[in-house]
């Protein structure tokens, strides 16, 4: 390795060794229920392409956060600005980062300010039991937001004692600390977890100073289980570059995040019920220039507190999901004024299935009513038909939206301003695939097509304008996308290979402006290989390589190494990333760190 690479020493506490007598994962998968769904089905029966990443996936991911580990699956584009997730957008399919929506156990935590904020609810790995990412049309489950699909964050339920305490250190002289501890008591049990990152960055203002508190407990588990979740994260970072212009190098930026839930689930023989209530909040101070906040300072409060309740009732006819969604959300904003909106959400579906079962058809649909923005109903339907236990061909279409964010309608700075005129934008997305599932071999083939209307860019006439929001894109988005896994066994230890491939095509409606700010830049070739390996009774080893190319023409692959020495309680660690010293940009001209090496040992006490 060069110079370039960075060489420092870690501490880092973790658990979970992959067990050789656990069931392959295909057997897993089949009995795990996507649970932000209304009606209960389990993975293997699912009609959508639905990727869900296990515990033990994350534990030998070579990801230190989730915007890493979420890189490492086809179909999402995690565009990062600098190091440890600070900041980074989510797109799935070749969306924008306003179109894709995020839920912790759940409960829909997306941002009306901005999408740049969907991230910063991204929890700790360390409190994380599984991530389910379905892909393609999703508002007739989840409502808006969900325009190309929708990522589920589903956090652990521990039943055993332990505590476990970290210290690590890395490149560009982090220094990190986290506990995380676990009780079970005769009628609760709690999960609880902090943990601060420091650096002082891998290059000029890009240090940052991030804190994370997150508490999971469950009530009356005895009789009628009551789960609170809460969550708070706080973010300082350096931003060289981050927005704006990539001259601008000493922007700034601080954010705090934080999310409270409470949830119960009722159980009877044919109606199951879960009501939840809950509150997340997001701040945004942005500084153009970190030593003179006076030049130009942005601060944003949004709040969204909602109450849901999901339902399923079985019967002779199949399963019916029904619910209601009540929220409201305030916007307190320097810049973007004092804003409040009402949303209320209906969904109903039903599952049937014909032909002993091996036909399944699952039509839907959601109405919404935004206090600005009218109401809206969204349809869409999902079929499956299994051929046998392991193969499945499904096909699924639906009509998907998004409202436009308060920084569309009302943002306004030297160079940019909104427009309080935009109607939201809308797409009819189809997708047809095909699935086989095996013990030792399993594959998703599909193909999906999105015709976007009254898609929002920032356009102007003249040079000297100012950029202006407006509804004028029109926009088909195409492509193929496979994952396969193959999992087998070198002398009893347990073997993963495994490859993600997809393919985007954009046909852009041509613009009749001088002037456009937003460029479609898809991934229009992406590759992930994963090989996770074991060879000798407490070593393991995961290798990544991720290869992008964008609409643009640009293109890099980059080379993620983690290695593992288990001795009892003693975890030994070594993780590798960009190996090759790649030079690359993911977003906005923001240049990617060369090679680093993490080393830690890991110890937990029960």
């Amino acid at each position: 390795m060069t110079k370039a690479l960075n060489i420092s020493f870690a501490i880092l506490f973790s658990f979970h060794a992959y067990s050789q007598e656990d069931p392959p994962l295909e057997e897993q998968l089949g009995e795990v229920v996507i649970s932000s769904q209304r009606i209960a089905i389990p993975f293997s029966e699912d009609s959508r392409t639905i990727t869900v990443i296990t515990s033990e996936e994350i534990e030998k991911s070579a990801a230190p956060t989730v915007a890493d580990l979420l890189q490492q699956v086809a179909g999402v584009d995690i565009r990062r600005r600098g190091t440890a997730g600070m900041q980074a957008d989510l797109y799935i399919r070749g969306g924008g980062f306003d179109q894709t929506l995020l839920l912790i156990d759940g409960i829909k935590v997306e941002d009306a300010q901005t999408g740049h904020h969907t991230l910063n609810m991204a929890l700790p790995l360390e409190v994380i039991e599984r991530i389910e990412i379905i892909k393609g049309p999703a508002a007739r489950v989840y409502g808006q937001n969900a325009f190309t699909g929708a990522i589920n964050i589903i956090t652990k339920k521990e039943t055993a004692n332990f505590v476990d305490l970290g210290l690590s250190g890395g490149s560009y002289q982090q220094l990190n600390g986290a506990v995380t501890a676990a009780s079970d008591f005769d009628h609760s049990s709690h999960l609880v977890h902090f943990s601060r990152n420091t650096s002082e960055g891998y290059r000029y203002n890009t240090d940052y100073d991030n804190a994370n508190y997150f508490v999971k407990s469950l009530f009356n588990t005895q009789n009628q289980p009551i789960e609170v979740i809460g969550s708070f994260a706080e973010r300082k970072f350096g931003a060289n570059g981050f927005y704006a212009s990539p001259a601008a190098k000493d922007q700034y930026e601080e954010t705090q995040t934080s999310l409270v839930g409470v949830t119960s689930t009722f159980k009877g023989e044919k109606l199951s019920y879960s009501p939840r209530l809950y509150w997340r909040r997001n701040q945004d101070e942005y500084v153009f220039v970190r030593q003179d906040p006076s030049i130009y300072r942005n601060l944003h409060i949004t709040n969204k507190v909602g109450a849901e309740v999901n339902a399923n009732y079985t019967s002779e006819m199949g399963i019916t999901g029904f619910g209601v969604d009540l929220s409201q959300v305030y916007l307190s904003s320097n810049n973007l004024g004092d804003r409040d909106r009402f949303m209320g959400t209906l969904f109903l579906e039903h599952r049937f299935e014909f032909l002993n079962d091996q036909l399944d058809v699952t039509p839907g649909v959601a109405a919404t009513y935004f206090s600005d923005f009218d109401l809206h109903f969204f349809p869409g339907i999902d079929v499956g038909y299994s051929f046998s236990n392991q193969w499945k061909l499904y096909a699924n279409a639906g009509y998907t939206y998004r409202i436009p964010t308060y920084t569309d309608l009302y943002y306004s700075d030297p160079t940019t301003i909104g427009n309080e005129d935009l109607d939201p934008e809308e797409a009819l997305a189809q997708e047809i695939g095909l699935k086989f599932n095996s013990r030792h071999f399993s594959a998703t083939l599909a193909g999906f097509n999105r015709d976007s209307e009254n898609l929002i860019d920032y356009v102007k006439e003249n040079e000297e304008d100012r950029w202006m929001a407006t509804n004028i894109r029109s926009l088909n988005t195409k492509g193929v996308e496979l994952q396969m896994d193959y999992r087998f066994e070198v002398s009893s230890f347990p073997q993963l290979l495994r490859l993600g491939y997809n393919y985007i095509e954009d046909e852009v409606k041509e613009l009749e402006v001088n002037f456009s700010r937003y460029s479609i830049n898809s991934l229009k070739h992406q590759v992930v290989a994963t090989m996770q390996s074991q060879f000798l009774k407490n070593v393991s080893q995961t290798i990544v390589y991720k290869y992008a190319e964008r609409t643009a023409g640009e293109s890099y692959a980059v080379v993620d190494l983690a290695l593992t020495w288990t001795i009892q309680q003693l975890e030994l660690s070594v993780m590798a990333n960009n190996i090759f010293n790649e030079v690359y940009t993911e977003t906005n001209l923001v240049p990617m760190p060369k090679g680093n090496l993490l080393f830690g040992v890991v110890y937990r006490l029960d």
